[in-house]
């Protein structure tokens, strides 16, 4: 313990006497591995800027070090400069022609800035001078994701697996491309005859766990997660995704028994946390699903998904005011989520904040145009109030994003009609019929006296009749 102290305290003089030397405070001498554990150290806590001028100050004292000079080009990659970053990497090769780190950091730096053909071309070199061609392969594969050519990236990653049948991230992006190409039922037999390679492959199970919980089959991604831990009882992410699997079987006390499961292996982290609350809200147990979504919080405060089932989870027990307090803090940090603007506007409607959320009802609408509830909840204010002709409005702007919705077209059926404009409710009514006839009992919702609804049921016999 005391000798760990000693060098806690050892690390912490050497940085302050590095960040005095920058100043032109103090005048140090410092050794090349002392600059590069403190360059480490500010990359590591992502001060790019403070690890670039130490990575600087070294190469100044030590021209010729390949590891100074990688550790800057890390730093520019990262501060967006990758020109700057591959010039030096270049220079770097001229005089160690053979460096396969050089050729790794190259690459990244032409893979973000989107020159994806120079990345590939750049890490195949490397090949020649590495043992460790699986990351190769896989940075390959990754070049090709990020140019959106799956099936490239599929058979690098495929390449990777053979060199690595441990590599978990290969294992973890071939699914995810798999999907992408709509490959994910072929890919069985693949993670089968990989498994029958080596059933001791725990990633291989774990990875055709997630294959089969992406198809929905989600008794066989039990079993294949079950293998995963058989093999490694310490594999949390297998828990995890086996808890997810039970989320999709509906069975959430056993997904709840899990995700503690993952928490026992790895420890708690909000995510896990979040989805124990998640699957509480799914039981209606809404106390317990605000007790956990609390507790995801207390690790992560702005974590958005967390904020939002909190919220939801007071709203469904009728506390609105709470409700919103939450649904507005994870708006603010996921400003793209449509889900999150419905549920702000949803809730101000309930409290009686009509402006804010006809303006939150348009946020939505922006977000995702195509969904339907966002119309009919809109407009469905204004009716409300009795602004039939806005609501109709907004109907029909609607109808212009989803223009085959039977939806639609019965309810603006139902604000013509209370406006008095039968002529034209008429019209939309028929589009509605045509659309989908056992539809139009949502009209008698909307008009609950009896002489409304026989006289609809006269139009609506007629014209199944004419048909």
């Amino acid at each position: 313990m005391g000798e760990e102290f000693k060098k806690r305290k050892e690390a912490k003089e050497l940085i302050e006497k590095v960040e005095n030397h920058l100043k032109g405070n103090e005048t140090h001498f410092f050794g090349i591995d002392e600059l590069e554990y403190v360059a480490e150290y500010f990359l590591e806590r992502q001060k790019f800027t403070k690890a670039l001028k130490v990575c600087d100050l070294g190469i100044t004292l030590y021209t010729f070090s390949v590891e100074l000079v990688i550790l800057k080009a890390q730093c520019l990659i990262n501060l967006e400069k990758y020109d700057e970053a591959i010039e030096i990497l270049t220079e770097t090769l001229n005089l160690h022609p053979g460096d396969s780190e050089v050729y790794y950091m190259m690459g990244t730096a032409f893979s973000l800035k989107g020159e994806f053909a120079k990345a590939v071309q750049t890490f195949e070199e490397s090949l020649n001078y590495t043992e460790d061609k699986d990351d190769v392969y896989y940075n390959i594969g990754m070049a090709y994701q990020n140019n959106l050519d799956f099936k490239r990236a599929i058979e690098y990653y495929k390449r990777t697996i053979e060199e690595n049948k441990s590599h978990e991230s290969a294992l973890y992006e071939l699914a995810y491309c798999l999907d992408i190409t709509n490959e994910l039922e072929s890919s069985i037999d693949y993670y089968k005859k990989f498994i029958d390679t080596d059933p001791y492959s725990s990633y291989a199970w774990y990875n055709l766990g997630i294959v089969y919980n992406k198809l929905e089959r989600f008794d066989d991604a039990i079993k294949a997660f079950e293998y995963a831990i058989l093999v490694d009882d310490t594999f949390s992410s297998a828990y995890f995704n086996m808890a997810n699997s039970y989320i999709g079987k509906q069975t959430y006390s056993k997904a709840i028994e899990l995700y503690k499961e993952t928490i026992k292996v790895e420890g708690p982290s909000s995510e896990t946390y979040y989805y124990i609350g998640n699957a509480y809200e799914l039981m209606e147990q809404y106390s317990l699903a605000i007790k956990y979504y609390r507790k995801a919080l207390k690790l992560d405060s702005i974590y958005p998904e967390a904020l939002y089932g909190l919220g939801a989870s007071l709203n469904k027990q009728g506390k609105w005011y709470e409700a919103i307090h939450f649904f507005r803090k994870a708006v603010k940090l996921a400003t793209e989520n449509p889900s999150y603007w419905m549920a702000v506007a949803e809730t101000e409607s309930k409290i009686g904040n009509v402006v804010s959320s006809t303006e939150a009802y348009e946020e939505a609408s922006v977000l995702d145009p195509g969904d339907i509830n966002i119309w009919l909840d809109w407009s469905y204010i204004y009716y409300e109030q009795g602004q039939y002709d806005t609501a109709i409005g907004l109907i029909k702007d609607g109808l212009d994003e989803i223009p085959d919705s039977s939806t639609l077209f019965y309810r603006i059926t139902s604000y013509l009609i209370a406006a008095g404009k039968y002529k034209n409710a008429f019209n939309y009514l028929e589009n509605a019929l045509i659309l989908n006839f056992d539809e139009h009992k949502v009209l008698f919702e909307f008009f609950p006296k009896l002489e409304t609804q026989k006289a609809l049921f006269k139009i609506i016999e007629q014209f199944r009749k004419e048909k």
